[in-house]
């Protein structure tokens, strides 16, 4: 009888993590499941069929039983006032996070703590009185509320039934009963651990693993992964976006450290005004200019054929994401070199202290609530305000609908400055396809004429929607041209990236990130259109120039090394400047190795 007893007990003791924190465990639970239910994610999703994370019942029961258990480890006393401090930390961060799904239709997001950081007070206060409204509390926040209430009105009838139970001479019940039932519960709870840990492994290991990595960089990769973590609730929402604040601040120290040691010998300011373009997700097979069978680029193939473009032939870029390229294209760092991209100058910075006036018109990198990790991954070290006002004299506040508007914000903030370099970064040919055109304006294919009956229906409009978006871009590019037709000037133009789009099978658009590079993937999302266009004045002023740029268009290149051409154009003679990456300059290594994604070798890929 003395061995039941006491095996009973010990069964009973996975049941007294709940036992003895039953309110807590009761309404976390109900605070967890209404978050998950009410957030779908992406939100935009939510009215086209999208459900709530599967798992969500399992994994809460696991996660809320481990902190009852880390709780019943704290002595009483000191447990009451540890479970009010979580009350309030769960409790508050729910409420702002269905708050931010609400009114900036996304969860919390790593810029939405960096913008929090960077607020005064008095724009907290503002912020405040404008938004917090009797429509917030009718919105999903309001399920919130009325939880809260219930918990304070719950505990408060808790309390008063207490005092009249003590009061109160009740019948004494068989111990042995009770220790029977809580064996009876701890069966049950070990049945419910084994069925939830086993149901939620796959997420967990994804979320020690993304908790895991030094730079924020390789955070965003891991989200690109088909098993990525999910964030299922406010609260680990919270703690990533504090990690990967953590993670950029921890860059932002090395950027910091680089801008440093900058060094400017001298600068001759060799081409008055430089302009790089930096488009989006443009497949080079779907560029006129390259070869394509349809007119995507009548202006850019007439500027090549009279001899002011030179479309250069063998360019890639290190990665397939945009947030990677920007690093390793605006850092001096080049792949292969000691360190991280963070370790050397950006040469927006390198070009500023020379003397030339730069000015950023960005229609991407801007500083937005419900942003997500791939933009923050991106445009941290660009949107922080102290590295900003060290790399741009001139730069942009809005985001726009179409490309367009990057050519009106820089009509509005161009300087007579004698010395330009201009950074223009377009959204291009970024998904979704259809809403990077004016329409019915600008279209001009349609899926009838699109010749490819292996398509389906679908597929050939997504197509058309593709190639409008590059012809529209073409004329974007002619129009930033033509604002430099009168002056000495080079205006060079490369996309971030390629894109998947219907070129091979299986037939699919966008971009795959799997860990194995084929040349597929390589040639659609890794090659890329790569060219320099010069004005009457710069061809006439810079003929040798001129002729090392025309003699250097079939030399092969990673984009990873155009801020040393950048310099050489610029006249810029510092320490930091390398021939050997410079693609026309006489020393330019040829046989550099073109590492993609950290991990391909492109020329060993090509050949085979």
């Amino acid at each position: 009888m003395f061995k039941r007893l006491h095996i009973s007990k010990w069964l009973g003791g996975l049941f007294a993590p709940i036992e003895k924190n039953d309110a807590f465990f009761v309404f976390m639970f109900v605070l967890g499941y209404l978050c998950t239910q009410l957030e779908i994610m992406p939100y935009y999703l939510r009215d086209r069929g999208a459900k709530p994370y599967e798992l969500s019942v399992p994994e809460l029961f696991l996660d809320i039983y481990i902190v009852c258990v880390l709780l019943t480890l704290i002595p009483r006393r000191i447990r009451i006032f540890v479970k009010a401090l979580l009350y309030v930390l769960f409790y508050g961060v729910a409420m702002v996070d269905m708050y931010c799904y609400e009114r900036f239709e996304s969860t919390l997001t790593p810029t939405m703590l960096m913008l929090v950081s960077e607020t005064t007070p008095q724009e907290a206060g503002e912020f405040l009185a404008g938004y917090l409204n009797w429509e917030v509390i009718k919105s999903q926040v309001g399920w919130v509320l009325l939880l809260i209430m219930i918990h304070i009105l719950w505990t408060a009838l808790r309390c008063w039934l207490g005092d009249f139970r003590q009061k109160m001479i009740l019948p004494k019940v068989n111990p042995a009963v009770i220790t029977g039932f809580k064996a009876f519960f701890s069966l049950v709870v070990a049945y419910l651990l084994c069925v939830c840990v086993s149901q939620t492994w796959d997420n967990k290991v994804a979320m020690h693993r993304m908790f895991t990595y030094d730079t924020v960089g390789q955070v965003e990769h891991e989200l690109t992964r088909k098993d990525q973590a999910n964030l299922y609730v406010p609260i680990y929402r919270l703690a990533f976006s504090i990690y990967a604040n953590h993670l950029a601040s921890h860059q932002l120290v090395q950027l910091e450290a680089a801008s440093e040691k900058i060094q400017i010998d001298s600068c001759s300011y060799r081409v008055p005004n430089i302009v790089l373009v930096i488009g989006e997700s443009y497949n080079k097979y779907h560029s006129q200019l390259y070869g394509y069978n349809k007119p995507t680029t009548p202006f850019q193939k007439e500027m090549a054929e009279q001899g002011s473009l030179v479309p250069f032939t063998d360019v890639v870029a290190p990665w397939n994401l945009t947030s990677f390229v920007f690093k390793h294209v605006l850092s001096l760092h080049a792949i292969g070199d000691s360190g991280e991209w963070c370790d050397a100058p950006l040469f927006p910075e390198v070009f500023r202290k020379a003397g030339y006036h730069v000015t950023f018109i960005t229609n991407q990198f801007q500083s937005k609530a419900k942003e997500a990790v791939y933009d923050f991954s991106g445009g941290f070290f660009l949107n922080n305000p102290e590295m900003s006002q060290r790399q741009f004299d001139t730069r942009n506040t809005s985001l726009y609908q179409f490309d367009d508007g990057v050519l009106k914000a820089y009509d509005q903030l161009k300087t007579k400055d004698e010395h330009n370099l201009v950074i223009l970064h377009l959204m291009g040919s970024h998904v979704e396809y259809r809403a990077r055109y004016p329409q019915p304006a600008r279209r001009f294919f349609t899926p009838q004429n699109a010749n490819r009956p292996e398509l389906s229906v679908k597929q050939r409009y997504i197509l058309s929607d593709y190639d409008n978006s590059v012809r529209y871009n073409d004329s974007i590019m002619n129009a930033i041209t033509q604002r430099f037709i009168d002056k000495d000037a080079v205006v060079i133009y490369m996309p971030d990236h390629g894109e998947e789009i219907f070129d091979g099978s299986p037939f699919m658009y966008g971009r795959m990130h799997g860990a194995n590079i084929d040349y597929r993937l390589a040639r659609n999302e890794m090659e890329i259109p790569f060219w320099i266009w010069g004005s009457p004045q710069y061809i006439e002023n810079h003929p040798y120039g001129w002729q090392a740029i025309q003699q250097a268009k079939d030399r092969p290149m990673m984009t990873d090394v155009l801020p040393h051409l950048l310099l050489y154009l610029g006249g810029i003679s510092t320490p930091a400047y390398r021939p050997e990456y410079n693609v026309i300059a006489p020393e330019y290594d040829t046989r550099r190795t073109r590492i993609l994604k950290g991990t391909t070798d492109y020329n060993t890929l090509k050949k085979k």
